[in-house]
């Protein structure tokens, strides 16, 4: 797709300084080798912008991107301060997930750059709605202290639809917490080969920082999922959104 068509198809939100989009899902943010992304495409149109943040490239929705670094720099200190407040959407084919819960589990990099637990799997614990690991069992090496928290949004005989938010921003830190405690998103590549689903049910959906040069200056930005978030294979699973923007 043109950088002009998809700019046009996935706007959520842009004044002189911050472009905001809902990227498909298939598309990486930058700095990809061998692969389009969407800094390359705006610049191979003769637009100049820096990710505030990135989302993985199989997830879906909201990434805002600034157009001179003075915005840039005003907005990835509050990602780095963990001021910007970052809610995602997440689908895993599992039941018996609590209403709320908290997985405060480090992660570290091991083989291949692959991002896992700072711990053997079964040293993690639960304790009430929280997953955590007793720092003694923690693996030789650098680690990297990770907290996520979600509620339960929806919950059918198969499917559990989670609203995330990631307290720290460490790569693929959804992805692996979920899987780690058992509850992998659907679809995801990194846990599993099976090539089953048709995405990878994932969906950055609300973003809230401030924005000085606004008036106001809150920007609260919203991208909702597409239809396919809502499909499971060839089943309609979760398409119902009652209430849930006040949860």
């Amino acid at each position: 797709m043109r950088w002009s068509e998809l700019r046009e198809r996935c706007l959520v939100e842009e004044d002189e300084a911050i472009l905001a989009l809902n990227k498909p899902a298939g598309i990486s943010v930058t700095g990809e080798r061998h692969d389009t992304d969407l800094v390359e495409l705006a610049a191979g149109q003769g637009e100049t912008l820096y990710p505030v943040h990135r989302i993985d490239k199989v997830t879906s929705g909201l990434v805002l991107l600034a157009k001179d670094l003075g915005a840039h720099g005003q907005l990835t200190r509050q990602f780095n301060k963990r001021t910007a407040e970052k809610t995602y959407l997440a689908i895993t084919a599992s039941t018996g997930l609590p209403d709320h819960g908290v997985i405060d589990l480090p992660l570290s990099v091991g083989r291949k750059n692959r991002v896992r637990i700072a711990a053997p799997r079964e040293a993690i614990t639960r304790d009430g709605d929280t997953w955590s690991v007793d720092e003694r069992n923690l693996l030789a090496g650098k680690n990297y202290p990770s907290r996520t928290e979600f509620t339960t949004v929806l919950r059918t005989d198969t499917h559990t639809l989670l609203a995330v938010r990631p307290i720290t921003g460490r790569r693929h830190q959804i992805r692996v917490h979920l899987a780690w405690i058992g509850h992998p998103i659907t679809g995801d590549p990194l846990f599993d080969k099976s090539d089953s689903y048709a995405r990878t049910y994932l969906h950055s959906w609300q973003l809230s920082l401030e924005a000085p040069w606004r008036t106001p200056t809150d920007l609260a930005l919203t991208a909702a999922p597409d239809t396919g978030f809502w499909l499971i294979g060839d089943d309609s699973t979760i398409r119902d959104l009652t209430d849930l923007r006040s949860r």
